[in-house]
């Protein structure tokens, strides 16, 4: 978890390169010859780019991260994606290169023996760590110096881990809040608990109350030599998703890491909206449009758009557009909650907001740049000015562009009640999920996204109103 971290992940790393090379050169030779591939040498620039585009993938998306604590299926399905990006990158070298000879088996070969190597390196280091570690090799002896909240819920996290490789010996601290038969003594005794139970390493979990306490075990720890980890009580307000990075010698932990904050990933989502508003454009509303601007033109009386003031990124507003749901003529100024026979709605709006048609033409937006295909979703002003009074994070969904649909809207929190305090439930709860979406951002997940989207338009059960 901490001593070999780096060790193992560098250890994964190059076994998986290695294989990455193997699979290539297996699935060149069975789909052709080894004097037809080293006639073509051209293919040894795309393994350089098979290489590259696993290293940066990898590590962009975490491949190697915390793998000790997941499981096998878990890692599997992380390895098919990867796989998936390497027989994408394939595909396009031979399509530019016009390649001939290496083409649909031997990218299906690559596939699949990749696949089974990577999947074999997962399985046989995990028997080869879990033998070591029945033979009392690779544990570590572990004490957790104080017991609040924080020290109790990691020692919970180590027995859900048994892999990680630590053997817990007991809490150090004040024994009334520690069970009886975890606890080693207090911060005084120490130095002998080190010695008697031959302590390796330390977890120090102390409350604000007992920080001034950290300079002494510090100390103590040092003289020992054990190797020492902090978990600071501030640690309560740091999201999962936190970074720590290095500001000459100064360590600063950003409290809420987020993928699009760096460049790169911005500009690949805002390519991956372009493409699919274009697709959307092109293959869906060029006839789509024209049927639903007539039959709304029939139902009722007014504009077929509508278009409203939204809280964009960085609580910037913009103009969305949306087919008109409503009568005209009503008051938007004022939050008042959509309900399922809401008298405002036409009967042609209960199907376009059902459908979640109502949305489409955010599509414009997108291309515009005002919003994207996936984000949380653009609160009105009404709404927003009235919810802020009651949640400060609601803030935090401006840190990237509304989109026409979300993370929240998938798991069934779309729409609005006329109970007050059930409205500030489902806001909390859309919240939740949209900074969980900021945090974990990729674009496997917006692609996840999209399709539940499109399941659920299939299916009519968007849960809309």
């Amino acid at each position: 978890m901490f001593v070999n971290k780096d060790s193992i992940y560098h250890f994964r790393l190059t076994f998986d390169l290695l294989f990455i090379a193997v699979s290539f050169l297996i699935a060149a030779v069975a789909a052709q010859s080894f004097a037809t591939l080293f006639s073509r040498d051209y293919m040894f620039g795309l393994l350089l780019i098979l290489l590259f585009v696993w290293y940066f993938t990898a590590n962009a998306i975490g491949f190697y991260e915390d793998t000790g604590s997941q499981n096998f299926s878990f890692q599997f399905i992380g390895t098919i994606k990867h796989v998936s990006v390497q027989m994408m990158f394939a595909i396009l070298f031979i399509f530019i290169s016009k390649e001939n000879l290496f083409t649909r088996n031997f990218i299906l070969y690559y596939g699949f023996l990749l696949i089974f190597f990577i999947s074999l390196r997962i399985i046989s280091f995990q028997l080869i760590v879990n033998y070591l570690r029945k033979k009392g090799r690779n544990v570590r002896k572990l004490i957790i110096i104080g017991a609040g909240e924080v020290g109790q819920n990691f020692w919970q996290m180590l027995g859900k881990n048994n892999q990680l490789g630590y053997q817990f010996l007991g809490f150090v601290g004040e024994q009334s809040s520690i069970i009886e038969n975890r606890y080693l003594g207090t911060v005084d005794q120490l130095s002998q608990i080190i010695h008697t139970h031959h302590v390796e390493e330390a977890i120090v979990a102390l409350s604000k109350d007992d920080a001034n306490l950290l300079d002494d075990i510090i100390k103590i720890c040092n003289i020992n030599a054990i190797r020492t980890h902090i978990i600071p009580d501030y640690f309560r307000f740091v999201s999962k998703k936190f970074k720590i990075t290095m500001f000459d010698k100064f360590p600063i932990i950003t409290v809420r890491d987020e993928p699009l904050q760096e460049i790169q990933w911005r500009i690949v989502k805002r390519v991956f909206d372009i493409l699919i508003s274009l697709i959307v454009i092109f293959l869906i509303t060029s006839w789509l449009f024209p049927i639903l601007i007539i039959i709304h033109k029939f139902s009722s009386r007014g504009k077929t758009f509508y278009i409203q003031d939204r809280i964009g990124k960085n609580n910037k507003v913009f103009k969305c557009f949306k087919f008109r749901t409503m009568y005209e003529n009503f008051d938007d100024k004022k939050f008042i909650p959509t309900t399922i026979d809401d008298l405002r709605i036409t009967s042609f709006g209960k199907f376009l907001r059902r459908s979640n048609l109502d949305e489409l033409p955010q599509v414009f937006n997108v291309l515009l740049g005002e919003m994207s295909i996936v984000g949380p979703r653009p609160h009105a002003i009404a709404y927003n000015e009235l919810y802020k009074e009651f949640f400060d994070e609601i803030k935090l969904r401006s840190l990237v562009k509304p989109g026409i649909t979300g993370w929240a809207q998938v798991h069934g929190l779309r729409g609005d009640v006329l109970d007050e305090e059930e409205n500030k439930m489902r806001t909390r709860k859309r919240i939740e999920y949209d900074i969980w979406y900021i945090e974990n951002w990729s674009v496997w997940l917006d692609i996840q996204i999209i399709l539940l989207t499109t399941w659920q338009m299939v299916k009519a059960d968007t849960k809309g109103i």
